[in-house]
C-alpha cells in the first residue's frame, strides 16, 4: 500500500489533508490540472483505513475525516468569498464541505452494504448526481464542480461540446479510481498499472485532435466592450464615501466607448448594473431622461446597439397578480425589483432580460420560510442585494438590422452555468455576451475563475465570447475556449474585436447534461440497493 498507516491519531487527517491539498493545487488558475488525477487517492486510502477497522462508529470516523477534507478544499479554493462579507464567505465554506459530503458518505455505506464492486461504482455516479442536483436547488454553489478543475486548460477537454462540464467530472473520477486500485496491484499486473495513464492520455489525444481540425464557424462581426472600473464598494452606489453621480459614471462609459467603435461595430457591451441610477421603472422607461441619452450617443454610431446591465423596476397595478418575489411600498404599492440586462436598438426600440440565476442569499433568499437566518449570511458575487425577480424563460438580443447576429445576456454568476447558458443557444443565441461585476472579491483568485470557467462555456456552445466587467477581466474567448484579448485588473478599458456568430448548435446544446441527471437515476438505483442488500445482510446475521 502506498500510504502505510501510522500508529497515531494524525493518519487519517493527513490523509485529508493531502486530499484538500492536492485538489487546491490542481485548481485554476494554476496550470496544475494534471494533479487532480491523483487528488481523490488520498482519500479513497482513507475509506479502506476506516473500512478496514473492527470498531464501532466508523461511519462517524468517516464523515469527520470526510469533512475536514470538504471543507479545507473549500476554504483552499474559495477563501476569497469572505472578501465581500465576512459572515457569507464563512456560511459558504461550512455549508458547501457539508453538502459536499451527502454523496462520499452515501458511497462509504453503499460499499458497506454492497461490496467493494458496487461501492467503487457508486462514488462517481453519487458525486455527480450531486453535482447535477447543486446547479438547480435554492443553495446552488457549483464553483467546486470537478469538470471546472480544466477551465484553463481548454485544449485539454474540447469534447466538452459533447459532454458539457460533467463529463470532466466524470473524467477526474475515473483516473482517479484506476489509479487507486494501480497503487494496490501486484508489480506483474500491468494492464491495472498502465490503465490510469491511458485513461488520462486517451481523451486528452482526442481533445488536441478535435482542437487541431475545429474551425471557427459562423459571420463575423465587430463588437466592443467596456470596463469603467467604478468600485462597487466606494464609488457605484449612493452612500460610497467615494460615490461617483451617475451621470459622471454615464460620460466614463460613452468616453470609454467611443475610443473603440468604428463605422463598422454592431454591438457594445457595458457590463452588470451600468446603469444604476435608482430604479428603471420598465413601464416608463421609453420616456425616461437616460433613454434619451443612450438613444443620442447611439444615433452618433450608426448600426451599433448597446447590451448594458441596468437596475429595473416592474410595478404590479393589480396586486393578485405580482410575483412571489414582489415588495411592497405602501406609497408605491407592489413591485419586483431586477438586476436585467438592456438592449438598446437603433430604432429606439428596447428590451429587458432579467437576470434568473439569482445569488442565494444576496439576490435570492434561500427556501424562505426555512432560512431566514441566511439573510444575515449574504454574501456579495455581483449584482444587488434584495429578494430579486427573474424570469423563466432566456430571452436572446437580436440586431435590428442584422438578424443573425443574435448575443446571449448572461449576467454575472449565470455564466458558471453550463444548461442553463445553453437554453440561450436553443432560443437563437449564436454568440455569448457576459456582463458582470468582479471587484466584489478584490484581486484574488474569484475573478480569475470566473473569467476562466467563460472558456467552458464558449466550448460546449461553440460560441465566442465577449465580455464586459465593471471590475475584474473583460476580453473575448473564441470558440476554442481561447482566451485572445483581456484588459487588466483594476483598470479603465475598452477593447475592440471582430467575432463570430455561430448558429450551429453542438450535442451537448441540444440535449443538456444528459451526464447529470442519468447518474441521477443511477443513484437512486444504486441507493435502494444497497439498502436492500443491507437489510438483506442484517437479516441474514440475526438468522
Amino acid at each position: 500500500m502506498l500510504f502505510k498507516e501510522a500508529n497515531n491519531r494524525f493518519y487519517l487527517p493527513l490523509l485529508a489533508l493531502l486530499s484538500a491539498f492536492t485538489l487546491w493545487l490542481g485548481w485554476p488558475v494554476k496550470p496544475l490540472a494534471i494533479v487532480l488525477f491523483l487528488g481523490w487517492v488520498p482519500f479513497l486510502f482513507m475509506e479502506q483505513a476506516i473500512s478496514a477497522k473492527a470498531e464501532p462508529k466508523r461511519g462517524r470516523t468517516f464523515f469527520k475525516n470526510t469533512y475536514l477534507l470538504l471543507l479545507l478544499w473549500n476554504i483552499f479554493t474559495t477563501y476569497w468569498v469572505s472578501y465581500s462579507t465576512l459572515g457569507g464567505g464563512i456560511a459558504a465554506v461550512l455549508f458547501n464541505a457539508l453538502f459536499m459530503s451527502v454523496p462520499l458518505v452515501a458511497f462509504f455505506f453503499t460499499k458497506k452494504a454492497a461490496g467493494k464492486t458496487i461501492g467503487y461504482l457508486s462514488l462517481p455516479v453519487y458525486w455527480i448526481a450531486f453535482e447535477q442536483f447543486h446547479l438547480n436547488w435554492d443553495l446552488s454553489w457549483p464553483w467546486l464542480t470537478l469538470g471546472n478543475g480544466f477551465s484553463a486548460l481548454p485544449a485539454w477537454v474540447q469534447w466538452y461540446e459533447y459532454t458539457g462540464f460533467l463529463g470532466g467530472s466524470v473524467w477526474v473520477w475515473v483516473v482517479n479510481l484506476l489509479a487507486f486500485f494501480a497503487l494496490q496491484a501486484p508489480k506483474d499486473a500491468w494492464g491495472k498499472r498502465l490503465a490510469p495513464g491511458l485513461a488520462v492520455l486517451v481523451p486528452m489525444i482526442i481533445s488536441f485532435l478535435i482542437y487541431s481540425n475545429y474551425e471557427e464557424q459562423g459571420e463575423q462581426a465587430e463588437v466592443v466592450v467596456v470596463q469603467p472600473n467604478v468600485d462597487p464598494y466606494r464609488e457605484k452606489f449612493e452612500g460610497g464615501e467615494g460615490y461617483i453621480p451617475f451621470e459622471q459614471q454615464l460620460n466614463r462609459l460613452i468616453k470609454l466607448s467611443e475610443q473603440q467603435i468604428t463605422p463598422n461595430t454592431r454591438f457594445l457591451l457595458w457590463p452588470e448594473t451600468s446603469i444604476s441610477n435608482g430604479l428603471n421603472w420598465e413601464e416608463n422607461f421609453s420616456t425616461s431622461s437616460v433613454r434619451y441619452v443612450l438613444s443620442d450617443f447611439l444615433s452618433r454610431h450608426p448600426g451599433l446597439e448597446l447590451v448594458a446591465g441596468i437596475t429595473t423596476a416592474k410595478l404590479y397595478p393589480d396586486s393578485t397578480q405580482r410575483s412571489g418575489t414582489a415588495r411592497f411600498h405602501p406609497q408605491i404599492g407592489y413591485f419586483d425589483v431586477y438586476n436585467a440586462a438592456l438592449h438598446l436598438k437603433q430604432n429606439g426600440q428596447h428590451e429587458f432580460y432579467h437576470k434568473s440565476k439569482l445569488v442565494p442569499g444576496v439576490e435570492k433568499t434561500p427556501y424562505p420560510g426555512f432560512f431566514k437566518i441566511l439573510k444575515a449570511l449574504a454574501i456579495d458575487l455581483g449584482g444587488i442585494a434584495g429578494n430579486m425577480g427573474s424570469q423563466d424563460t432566456r430571452s436572446v438580443f437580436a440586431h435590428s438590422q442584422a438578424p443573425t447576429l443574435v448575443g446571449a445576456p448572461v449576467i454575472c454568476y449565470e455564466s458558471i452555468y453550463g444548461e442553463f447558458v445553453s437554453e440561450y443557444i436553443r432560443n437563437g443565441a449564436s454568440a455569448i455576451f457576459i456582463i458582470t461585476n468582479d471587484a466584489w472579491w478584490s484581486d484574488s483568485p474569484g475573478y480569475k475563475q470566473h473569467l476562466s470557467y467563460a472558456s467552458l462555456r464558449a466550448i460546449e456552445t461553440r460560441r465566442d465570447v465577449a465580455r464586459a466587467a465593471n471590475t475584474g477581466i473583460s476580453g473575448f474567448i473564441n470558440q476554442k475556449g481561447e482566451l485572445l484579448q483581456k484588459s487588466g485588473w483594476w483598470e479603465q478599458a475598452a477593447l475592440r474585436d471582430q467575432i463570430r456568430f455561430n448558429q450551429k448548435q453542438t450535442f451537448y446544446t441540444r440535449y443538456g447534461e444528459f451526464i447529470g441527471h442519468g447518474t441521477q437515476w443511477l443513484a437512486i438505483g444504486l441507493a435502494v440497493l444497497a439498502v436492500v442488500l443491507g437489510i438483506t445482510r442484517r437479516n441474514r446475521n440475526a438468522v
